[in-house]
């Protein structure tokens, strides 16, 4: 059984493919999601279904795996079974937990109302519509009332965090700002709208070189996006972002500071590290049970003395590691040696023919690293109708700089905002 249709969760089912094992994958969502890329869908440049597929349509030529919607909510290591939200109880003889990362207030949930993060579809739609919504309300609010202050607040952004996410969605925000909408308003200016980057080390994408970091600030403030580094958030309002004694007006607040694991250390009742990542063994196996691996954003494995980072490739090579153990003890063959995360690379994008790429001692910067970055996204994309829509959006976008998916949809969640 795998419980997660993420990257690693199905790299974990693609491996199985060729063996006679019986495999159950189960997803509290029906499709796979292509999150590096939902920065996009949240600054209106893409549609959510542009980078989502259903998993029965991934799946649904690899006879040996059934393809079930529900959500998990408990695992009975000692019975070998795992309990659903509607009661379902489902048996397994090998188990793979594959269950992601959420978002991480660090002790104040209470922010995630008022700044939301951007780990699913619905976040991203969220912020897409509160962002929208920021220029609507201050073009309106102009029509009838001229209080500067207001519309200065409105069209404030503050995204805090300044790993990729938050670099990302910063950039994005202040092309759509600048460039996508500077004609459609008659009351306001968009460019004039404020956005501002908050991270609390040092440097922002302090993963990457210190040479690439600076190219990334350097860039971002080419942009107009004001980057405050070794910067605390200490409170949060719906209309204002405290650091300390600083007090920053702002009617749009986005959370990219930082991850949580899902509750699989909880559900196997075993230790985890401060993030909730399960300490797992040089298998992925968990202490005790050598028939349950947790892989991805859940596992604290490591290698070196640190930590493997929760990205993308590291979560599909754990998948397709455990799925060829599996497979080779369901055999009786010798087990593969010890797993070794292979780095081949970090990259992230900062905006329009503004990239960064640390490939060990290859390291890009520029619109070189950009158009990289581009290929190799469409590349690691599923399904071809999605790599071709994608491309040709951002070739229309590249072009025209458009924004193609700029619609406000869906309530947003329960607050005073209105």
């Amino acid at each position: 059984m795998v419980v997660g249709a993420g990257f690693g969760g199905l790299a974990a089912a693609r491996g199985l493919r060729s063996t006679g094992i019986a495999l159950t994958v189960i997803d509290r969502r029906n499709f796979h999601l292509f999150q590096p890329l939902l920065y996009q869908v949240a600054t209106a440049g893409l549609n959510p279904a542009d980078i989502a597929w259903p998993v029965r349509s991934i799946l649904r030529n690899q006879r040996n795996a059934t393809v079930l919607l529900g959500e998990v909510v408990e695992v009975d290591a000692s019975s070998s079974v795992v309990r659903l939200q509607d009661n379902r109880e489902i048996p397994f003889d090998w188990l793979i937990l594959a269950t992601g990362a959420t978002h991480n207030y660090f002790g104040h949930d209470e922010w995630e109302r008022i700044a939301p993060s951007l780990k699913t579809v619905e976040d991203a739609t969220l912020i897409r519509r509160r962002v929208l919504e920021a220029f609507e309300r201050a073009e309106n609010r102009l029509t009838t009332d001229h209080d500067d202050d207001k519309t200065r607040q409105l069209m404030t952004f503050v995204i805090i965090g300044g790993g990729p996410t938050g670099v990302e969605l910063a950039g994005a925000i202040a092309e759509l700002a600048k460039k996508a909408l500077t004609a459609d308003f008659r009351n306001i200016d968009p460019r004039s709208a404020r956005i501002l980057l908050i991270e609390g080390s040092p440097s922002v994408l302090g993963q990457f070189s210190p040479s690439l970091s600076a190219f990334a600030r350097r860039s971002l403030e080419k942009m107009g996006v004001e980057v405050q580094v070794d910067t605390h958030v200490t409170h949060c309002t719906e209309d204002c972002v405290t650091c300390g004694d600083l007090h920053i007006p702002a009617a749009n607040i986005f959370w990219a500071a930082g991850v949580k694991a899902s509750p699989a250390a909880r559900w196997l009742n075993i230790a985890a590290d401060p993030s909730g990542r399960v300490k797992v063994k040089d298998d992925f196996s968990v202490d005790g049970h050598p028939n349950i691996f947790v892989i991805g954003d859940s596992a604290a494995y490591v290698q070196d003395g640190k930590p493997i980072p929760g990205i993308a490739p590291a979560a599909k090579q754990a998948g397709a590691y455990v799925a060829t153990h599996i497979a080779s003890d369901v055999a009786g063959k010798a087990l593969p040696k010890p797993f070794r995360f292979r780095n081949y690379g970090s990259l992230a994008t900062i905006g329009r023919n503004a990239a960064v790429m640390d490939l060990g001692p290859l390291r890009l910067k520029g619109r070189l690293a950009w158009w990289l970055w581009g290929i190799t996204h469409i590349f690691f994309l599923i399904g071809n109708r999605n790599r071709l829509l994608v491309a040709m959006q951002w070739f229309y976008n590249y072009l025209t700089f458009g924004r193609g998916a700029r619609l406000i949809v869906g309530p947003d969640r329960p607050s005073a905002r209105h």
